[in-house]
């Protein structure tokens, strides 16, 4: 089925939310949203979870030139703890779609999206994100590296666009 684009409503409603200084969320958009958004996005954009089709061919993940686009924009891109979205059910699939985010997209533009809302089956709950942590460094990611994955690059991109 092809999923269509923002129609003149939508379009304006970005303008909206933008001149608001509200984050543009595109998690659950179809690929041509998210084309159509990206063509007009004048600050950052989010997707809160995600997968990425580099390492899982899921029919919601992102293409790589989306990742590279919403990193583009100074946004964040969410992984999910989700078989449908990096084709696994353990933390090494999570840390390989993370990985390959961030050789995308660069660290910085990188960030856990768990979906922990009950509508999905992860791998773990939260008490499993040492886990999570630990398969990060065993992966070679550094300390630093971590702390912007676990919650510093949203924290960044919250600081720099919502208003104060």
């Amino acid at each position: 089925m092809e999923k269509g684009g923002l129609t003149p409503f939508g379009k304006d409603v970005v303008r909206r939310l933008e001149q608001k200084q509200m984050l543009v969320d595109l998690a659950h958009a179809s690929a041509r949203v998210i084309d159509d958004v990206l063509a007009m996005a004048t600050r950052p954009v989010l997707v809160s979870h995600t997968g990425v089709k580099g390492t899982c061919r899921g029919p919601r993940n992102l293409s790589d030139e989306h990742v590279r686009k919403i990193a583009a924009t100074g946004g964040v891109i969410g992984i999910r703890f989700f078989d449908g979205a990096v084709c696994g059910t353990d933390v090494l699939a999570i840390v390989a779609a993370t990985r390959y985010t961030a050789k995308i997209a660069d660290i910085q533009h990188v960030a856990l999206g768990s979906d922990f809302d009950g509508s999905i089956r992860a791998p773990f709950d939260v008490t499993g994100l040492p886990l999570l942590t630990q398969g990060l460094l065993e992966a070679g990611f550094s300390e630093e590296d971590i702390t912007a994955i676990m919650g510093g690059n949203v924290l960044r991109l919250l600081l720099a666009t919502l208003p104060a």
